[in-house]
């Protein structure tokens, strides 16, 4: 009887650890490791995410921007009284500031 409850744990040990061994396989933990191992190889991959980051944030808010003042555009052309002075605030607004500066 023991030898039965011994060799079901046993048994179920083996299958969870299979499990944790194919999840660990497929989740690169090797890779990482390899990562901590050569430091020069992590800084370097994270200098190139870095810049691809830097990159896709720019050209992301630039596209965003330019649909912003396109859409405004297209409004302040409607000549709608609450955009209309909206948009005359901020043009006193820039006047003024550049007024100031030489």
């Amino acid at each position: 009887m023991a030898d039965r409850i011994n060799s079901s744990l046993l048994q179920n040990l083996v299958v969870k650890t299979e499990k944790l061994t194919h999840s660990l396989e497929k989740a690169s933990i090797a890779e990482y490791i390899e990562l901590y191992q050569k430091p020069r190889r992590m800084l370097y991959l994270s200098f190139l995410s870095g810049i691809a980051r830097g990159f896709g944030l720019a050209i992301g808010f630039t596209i965003v921007g330019a649909l912003f003042l396109y859409v405004m555009g297209k409004v302040a052309s409607l000549n709608l009284p609450i955009v209309g002075e909206f948009i005359a605030e901020i043009t006193r607004i820039v006047q003024n500031e550049l007024a100031i500066r030489p």
